[in-house]
């Protein structure tokens, strides 16, 4: 393959850290007060919960399938183990390994259900979401609020000049990362999300990917609860509301696809901190709240037409390539056979 060739592929690949880039660049230029520090790492730590929806929805999609019920088991796991913590006494540790547990949980149902009554994930996390919306409301009718301060660190919690939150989301994404790219089991997700059946054939259990890859996404969405509930000191019922979509966008900027089978962490990163800039940005320019809404749905509109102009744009080039690789190993051909000729004639030749 040419170079050329690699380095398109390459573009097209982390198309979303050149957008980063240049959206950087336009608002340190023109955007009031974007470049200090203090602003800077106000967009990490506002991107942190979001991060963490972008990555589970992402490992979601590399295998295929789609999670809308994320946002609401993002308030669903902090409420349901607040509330046993608040009824039986229990630790605030406790109270945090329950958070977990229950996020794991609610991914493992979904997944469960997913492959065992094979139906649409779009449709299922639907129902799900519905239902632990409803149960919140009806559980946590007013917020809860004096949390252990052990049970907010991770929200509330600083080691030096930055917060925990930022620390947290960047090991997570580091440790997917190496998991998706060094480890044979990350592989699984992408051929699993690539080509189900004929991953089946060559011996993957992708039944049992599935569940993992939505068993994950609960767990992390359970991690955001921990940040938001931290961050504002309280679990409320309408913690996550909206942030499915944003979670979509972010993944499909990312590089993942609605197909399954692409996508990787550090793509999903770059998703998260274009919308993390972008909503920073327009707040700073003092954009109406509506707008802001807006053009948050533009960017998922962009995102879709991203995801099918990637697929268009990679078809094409690969198409180019291999024409090109037919047209050389053809005039090879012909020119080889040109020279057996040429020395079959001036064989004749000498034997006459």
């Amino acid at each position: 393959m040419r170079r050329t060739t690699k380095i398109q592929l390459a573009l097209l690949d982390n198309l979303v850290w050149v957008m980063v880039a240049v959206f950087f660049i336009i608002n340190a230029a023109f955007t009031p007060q974007f470049m200090s520090s203090r602003n800077l790492l106000n967009i990490l730590f506002q991107s942190a919960t979001l991060g963490l929806m972008v990555l589970g929805q992402g490992i979601v999609m590399m295998v295929g399938e789609l999670d809308l019920s994320m946002e609401a088991t993002l308030g669903f796991a902090p409420g349901i183990a607040i509330l046993l913590g608040n009824a039986f006494g229990l630790p605030a540790v406790i109270c945090v390994i329950l958070t977990l547990v229950i996020g794991a949980a609610v991914g493992w149902f979904n997944g469960i259900c997913l492959v065992k009554l094979q139906t649409n994930s779009f449709l299922l996390t639907m129902s799900t979401q519905i239902v632990m919306r409803g149960l919140v409301l009806f559980l946590v009718p007013f917020s809860l609020a004096k949390l252990d301060s052990f049970y907010t660190w991770l929200g509330r919690g600083r080691i030096g000049p930055l917060q925990v939150a930022v620390l947290a989301l960047i090991v997570i994404y580091a440790a997917f990362e190496f998991f998706f790219r060094k480890t044979t089991a990350g592989r699984r997700f992408l051929l699993t999300g690539g080509n189900r059946r004929a991953s089946f054939i060559s011996g993957i259990n992708t039944e049992k990917v599935v569940i993992m890859a939505f068993v994950l996404a609960g767990f992390l969405s359970a991690i955001a609860g921990l940040i938001t509930a931290g961050r504002q000191n309280a679990v409320s019922n309408n913690m996550g509301s909206g942030l499915v979509m944003m979670a979509f966008a972010g993944a499909i900027l990312g590089g993942c696809s609605f197909n399954g089978g692409m996508g990787k962490p550090v793509g999903m990163l770059g998703g998260t901190l274009l919308l993390g800039m972008l909503d920073n940005a327009l707040t700073l320019n003092g954009v109406d709240v509506n707008l802001v809404s807006a053009t948050k749905g533009a960017l998922i509109f962009l995102a879709i037409l991203l995801d099918h102009l990637r697929h268009r744009l990679t078809a094409w080039i690969m198409h180019r390539e291999n024409v090109r690789r037919l047209m050389r190993s053809s005039g090879r051909g012909a020119s080889s056979s040109g020279q057996t000729e040429d020395k079959a004639g001036s064989g004749q030749k000498q034997s006459t």
